[in-house]
């Protein structure tokens, strides 16, 4: 659906500027989804875009990922002081801290590289230490009906890229790929077998919930999960500067598919501004610099005038 053709909701007591910046949001050129809470003890409201639409987030999904690994930990049955291998074994594309190392490096590294660069070799490397059915039953008790993970980032880009299901072609077939190589007719990012989707509303509603301990055990599991999620990259572009926030965003560009996603929770005294803002759309490559600027541009104003309004 084009984005001028939906309509925006709201509730009675949004803010009035906040109402326009995410309306402003669903105005790009792109099938986009938004929505913003304000949960404070004096004030509560909230803006949406369409927030039910399940779209690709791509990367956003790795805040699952570290849940569970951390709950893992809680348990013994993981930890972030053990040696983890980085080899070609898990090795994938899009890994800007491990594409080229090998050995072994501290769990710890591992979630950090994943959140804060959001590389996808330390992503199938935590993956594999967690499970990806665990990863899924930790989404399905979080009651996220419409979320989905891989098995592995290099699982989605076999995939996508036309191997048979069940088929992971390796880190030579990855390379391979980089080439134009495909072993089939591509695939599209979205679709029900490997991929990374959600909605606005299953994002907030998990920010919300997991930001709050709900999914751990002990407290100390919390501060780590907010520690590391503090670390993405993502944060000081949008984010207004000297606000706490906790978050992961995620993006793709595959055959004239493209995303951009940012979900997570600001942190203003004792209010809380939980939010996602996600568009996909199709395009030549050569778009995706004017639409990152744009979307970059309108997701910085909604957070900005949401914590605006937190501070009134």
């Amino acid at each position: 659906m084009s984005a001028l053709a939906a309509t925006a909701s709201f509730a009675e007591t949004t803010p009035g500027a906040v109402e326009t910046a995410v309306r402003r949001f669903g105005m790009l050129p792109a099938t986009a989804s938004c929505l913003v809470v304000c949960d404070s003890a004096s004030t509560n409201w909230q803006a949406s875009y369409q927030p039910d639409s399940v779209l690709f987030v791509g990367s956003a999904i790795k805040t699952f990922i570290l849940a569970q690994t951390l709950i893992d930990v809680e348990h013994g049955r993981s930890s972030e002081d053990d040696q983890w291998a980085i080899n070609d074994r898990v090795r994938s594309l899009s890994s800007p801290v491990f594409l080229n190392l090998s050995g072994t490096t501290p769990g710890r590294c591992v979630l950090e590289a994943m959140i804060a660069h959001s590389d996808n070799t330390a992503t199938d490397i935590a993956l594999d230490k967690a499970g990806p059915d665990h990863v899924r039953a930790l989404i399905s008790k979080a009651g996220l009906t419409h979320t989905r993970i891989p098995d592995s980032t290099r699982r989605l880009f076999s995939y996508i890229a036309g191997a048979p299901e069940n088929v992971d072609l390796g880190w030579a077939g990855m390379q391979k790929t980089r080439s134009g190589w495909m072993p089939g007719k591509p695939r599209p990012v979205i679709n029900g077998q490997q991929s990374m989707l959600s909605s606005a509303t299953e994002m907030v509603r998990w920010y919300q919930e997991s930001l709050t301990g709900k999914f751990f055990a002990k407290p100390g599991s919390l501060t780590e999960f907010k520690r590391i999620l503090a670390m993405a990259d993502a944060i000081p572009a949008v984010v207004p500067a000297d606000t706490v926030a906790f978050a992961k965003g995620g993006s793709i560009d595959w055959e004239g598919f493209h995303c951009f996603c940012l979900a997570g929770q600001m942190v203003l005294g004792s209010s809380r501004v939980t939010f996602c803002c996600t568009i996909n759309w199709e395009g030549p490559d050569s778009g995706v610099p004017k639409m990152f600027s744009d979307y970059k541009d309108c997701v910085k104003d909604v957070l900005k005038v949401a914590a605006e309004r937190i501070q009134i």
